[in-house]
């Protein structure tokens, strides 16, 4: 099986980090390589743009994917969503100067936007009551609407600088984005495949918790365990010869600093916590 991931950018690095995390390790690099084995023999990686691997997923170049929803969105290809891989979040939106005075998208009925995803422009308009002519551009689309090319854009954000730096304004959104694991639709469902997606998934849930371990006397059990239900309810096991229990539990990392102190005030000692690499639930 085949995996497609971005080969350069700000989405290479997270993506290949991800799958070393996940456990399958590039035995060969990933630097200015076109394919890559992993320690999963029936596992490779196929490095190739992100705007291109929607269509390498649904051409069988690669049985999965990881890029951007708008890149798939732009593709208009029918792949299978498997997973939000959390990262790479950013939001295409529509924005105008902000002299112009253009607060809405019904001011631009008679107007021209400029942008990198005409697919997505045109299914945005499809559902509004405006129809704007959409110009393409291969760059610098937010200075299209100071050279007069366009009246607005859509493009890409992620925290906003680059519009304020060339005076634009948010009008609308478009699209929130982030980076997703896809699968050709014909075999989404083969086990390969779900097991790459389920190694992913225990990854991101593993993200912000933490692992404690703690002794506690018995009859202080119930005070213990209100203070950390956890997942499910924790853990409690007998401690041979003892009067007391261990008891495990995930709680979120946020968390930790407090809970420690309420549980020694319970009753716990000997408390332990631990950072979690991966989390099937």
């Amino acid at each position: 099986m085949r995996i497609a991931v971005p080969n350069k950018g700000r989405l290479h690095d997270p993506a290949v980090e991800l799958l070393e995390r996940a456990g399958l390790h590039l035995e060969n690099g990933a630097d200015r390589k076109l394919y890559a084995d992993t320690v999963d023999p029936d596992v490779s990686v196929l490095f190739a743009r992100a705007a291109d691997i929607p269509e390498y997923v649904a051409d069988g170049a690669a049985a999965v994917g990881i890029t951007g929803l708008d890149q798939t969105r732009e593709s208009r290809v029918d792949l299978v969503d498997l997973l939000d891989l959390e990262f790479g979040r950013c939001r295409l939106v529509l924005a105008a100067p902000e002299d112009d005075g253009i607060a809405s998208v019904e001011e631009l009925a008679n107007g021209t936007v400029a942008t990198e995803f005409p697919n997505i422009a045109a299914d945005y308009f499809a559902d509004k009551p405006v129809s704007p002519d959409i110009v393409e551009v291969s760059g610098a689309t937010e200075l299209t609407p100071h050279v007069e090319i366009a009246d607005a854009i859509i493009d890409i954000t992620s925290t906003g600088t680059t519009l304020r730096m060339n005076r634009l304004a948010v009008v609308d959104e478009v699209l929130a984005s982030s980076v997703h694991l896809f699968a050709d639709p014909a075999v989404a469902e083969d086990p390969k495949v779900q097991q790459v997606a389920t190694a992913l998934e225990s990854v991101l849930s593993a993200d912000g918790k933490r692992y404690l371990m703690m002794n506690c006397p018995e009859d202080a059990l119930a005070d213990v365990e209100d203070v950390i239900p956890g997942m499910g309810g924790p853990t409690v096991m007998d401690i041979d010869g003892q009067d007391a229990v261990a008891v495990h539990v995930v709680v979120e990392e946020r968390e930790v600093f407090e809970t420690i102190t309420r549980l020694k005030e319970a009753g716990a000692s000997d408390i332990l916590v631990t950072e979690i690499e991966r989390l099937v639930e």
